[in-house]
């Protein structure tokens, strides 16, 4: 061990694309891995990378907006990190350098030669102030390794300079009133990157912060901690391209259905894949899901597709991915024919739940949160085989997997809660909501589930909200949240425009569609009988065929 009166034990936290924000965005002592044992502290730590761009390339850049607007993360890219190089810090490193090779003095040594002269990054908590030392010692031996000639090498002085003098100049203000007892700074590299840049972010890394890396290019910003045996989470999107300069706004949506479909059936094709599937054979994959961006014309082209057809339907690894639409239609169409022409063709699906009474859902006024805190595991995340073997879970008259599946998806919302606090809730307490509402799926709805083959007609539920039937509550919108994560379509029709999802779900993670006229107290125009006949028929054929 260093000679150190407080040493930091960082833990790489084990993290998902679906909870790394979430995890991102929880306290560092609400954290799992938190523990203080003497002048010993253990934290949980986020470190991922993200490789590649996905397909839709506006969803991309404007969560990368949302990002570092609305969840602070750090924004660190080439142009935001100016030159720092100074000749008096340069000279100052190269002295202690060549001083310390002459006597044949430790790295140590070095690193305190440089403490002396006022190189290091001062802080007004003493356990950084001693990280600070061992993440600058941890940075110098992977450098002697890398580099040829170690410090004495042509760009290594070059280097060391960029990164003290970026630590001290530009990330000094979040650092030094950093409190890794309660949170550390959160950063978001986005872009390519030079060497300087690498040994920053493992710099960052060692000193205790959270680092995420986005580069289109499909290189990866944190091998460097990977070779410090550092476990960082590694995602690779289908395509590479060029960085554009970091959004200063959202981007609208240009990408089509038609467009993202041909890019997946092209990429399966490549894979060797098939788009043909026996029944039932995906029974005992995991359902996950990935919500369609689409135009509102497209909306009831992709709504009658079968799972296995739609665009980023995909199968590996025992998980089966379901591309699923989360959408709501604002007011009606000028062309009232063609308006209620769609919503027909939706509701008489065989798979389609219309619901014209609000709310859906009885809701749960138990409280939940001893048995939520029993099912975690040491990750803090919910452990599926617990919840399923607990006397309060009601699905056991369900087949296992779909116990599995219901499961699993608790554990995500969980990890990931998308609902808007209230009253001042924390995430603890948004993640004990969810649970207890996870509670209460009505008997319709698990029979829907029931019948649901992965690969094959994806079921829907309708919501028709005209003000005069009821309003959709907060546990309605908990069970939506279930659902979509079960691979289920939601759409919510609402003529006047009024808000009812948006009060208690994040806008960012369903599409809504705002037609030309807004109409007030529209009731609900059943389909004739002739018509169900002849759509219920059309779509019988479609399948036989």
């Amino acid at each position: 061990m260093y000679p150190s009166e407080y040493l930091l034990m960082k833990h790489s936290l084990p993290i998902t694309d679906e909870n790394w924000l979430s995890i991102l965005k929880t306290p560092g002592n609400e954290r799992p891995a938190y523990k203080k044992e003497g002048n010993i502290l253990h934290i949980g730590q986020v470190a991922a990378s993200f490789t590649g761009i996905p397909y839709d390339e506006d969803e991309y850049y404007n969560q990368l907006f949302d990002y570092v607007r609305s969840h602070n993360l750090i924004l660190l890219t080439e142009e935001s990190l100016v030159n720092s190089s100074e000749a008096a810090r340069m000279s100052t490193i190269q002295k202690a350098f060549f001083s310390c090779q002459k006597r044949n003095a430790s790295t140590i040594d070095f690193v305190s030669v440089l403490e002396e002269k006022d190189l290091l990054l001062k802080s007004d908590h003493p356990i950084l102030n001693s990280q600070v030392k061992l993440a600058l010692i941890e940075m110098l031996k992977l450098f002697g390794k890398n580099e040829d000639f170690g410090l004495a090498g042509e760009d290594s002085i070059n280097i060391l300079d960029d990164v003290l003098g970026w630590i001290q100049n530009q990330l000094g203000q979040y650092l030094r009133k950093a409190d890794p007892e309660k949170n550390m700074p959160a950063f978001l590299w986005y872009g390519n990157y030079t060497k300087s840049h690498q040994y920053l972010l493992l710099f960052l890394l060692e000193i205790g912060c959270d680092v995420i890396s986005f580069t289109p290019s499909g290189n990866d910003a944190l091998e460097m901690a990977v070779q410090r045996e550092r476990t960082c989470f590694l995602r690779v999107y289908p395509e590479k391209h060029e960085p554009e300069r970091f959004p200063a706004e959202y981007r609208n949506s240009s990408a089509t259905v038609a467009y993202q479909a041909s890019k997946e059936i092209e990429n399966i094709l490549t894979d060797s894949g098939s788009l043909l599937y026996k029944k039932w054979q995906l029974r005992d994959y995991l359902p996950s899901v990935i919500t369609l961006k689409t135009t509102y014309e497209e909306l009831f082209l992709v709504a009658e597709e079968k799972a296995m057809v739609r665009p980023y339907f995909e199968m590996k690894d025992k998980t089966v991915r379901i591309p699923a639409l989360f959408a709501k239609v604002n007011g009606v169409s000028n062309n009232r024919r063609e308006y209620w022409k769609l919503l027909h063709r939706l509701i008489l699906q065989e798979n389609a739940l219309l619901i014209k009474t609000l709310p859906f859902s009885t809701g749960a006024n138990s409280d939940f949160r001893f048995h939520y805190h029993k099912a975690l595991d040491r990750e803090g995340l919910l452990d599926p085989q617990k919840m399923a073997g607990a006397h309060y879970w009601k699905y056991q008259h369900m087949p296992e997997w779909l116990q599995t599946a219901i499961a699993s998806a608790i554990r995500r919302i969980c990890a990931d809660p998308n609902l808007k606090p209230q009253n001042n809730e924390k995430v603890d307490d948004l993640r004990v909501y969810l649970f207890t509402q996870a509670m209460q799926i009505p008997e319709s709805i698990l029979k829907m589930l029931q019948k649901f083959d992965y690969s094959q007609e994806v079921p829907k539920v309708i919501i028709y909200n005209n003000g005069l039937n009821g309003t959709i509550t907060r546990p309605d919108a908990a069970l939506l949240l279930l659902l979509n994560q079960l691979g289920i379509d939601w759409i919510i029709f609402n003529p006047a425009g009024h808000s009812d999802i948006e009060k208690f779900i994040n806008k960012r993670i369903f599409v809504s569609h705002w037609l030309e006229d807004v109409i007030f107290e529209q009731e609900m125009r059943e389909p004739s009988v002739l018509k169900k006949v002849i759509v219920q028929g059309l779509f019988k054929s479609l399948r036989s065929d």
